[in-house]
């Protein structure tokens, strides 16, 4: 499945959340994530997230999709990180 993962952490739990998340996804926002990501992993990323952050404060949203074919993105501005697909 492909996701586009956004992350609202307190600014002491940012660097962990950022480090979790380049480990499964490709970085390409501030807080933004995207890519191609099986059932167990994406499990296993949000329960490895719910442990670092504070359920009252923190948030994450996960945006899913069976493949990126199906998503439609249009970069305005600069984009941060390219997402380069080497063959």
């Amino acid at each position: 499945m492909y996701v586009i993962l956004v992350y609202d952490v307190g600014e002491k739990r940012v660097g962990k959340m950022l480090r979790l998340c380049r480990r499964y996804l490709h970085w390409i926002q501030n807080s933004v994530f995207e890519g191609e990501i099986t059932e167990l992993k994406l499990r296993e990323l949000v329960h490895k997230a719910r442990e670092q952050m504070v359920l009252q404060e923190d948030s994450l949203i996960i945006f899913r999709s069976r493949e990126e074919r199906w998503l439609e993105k249009d970069i305005i501005g600069k984009e941060k990180n390219k997402l380069d697909t080497f063959l």
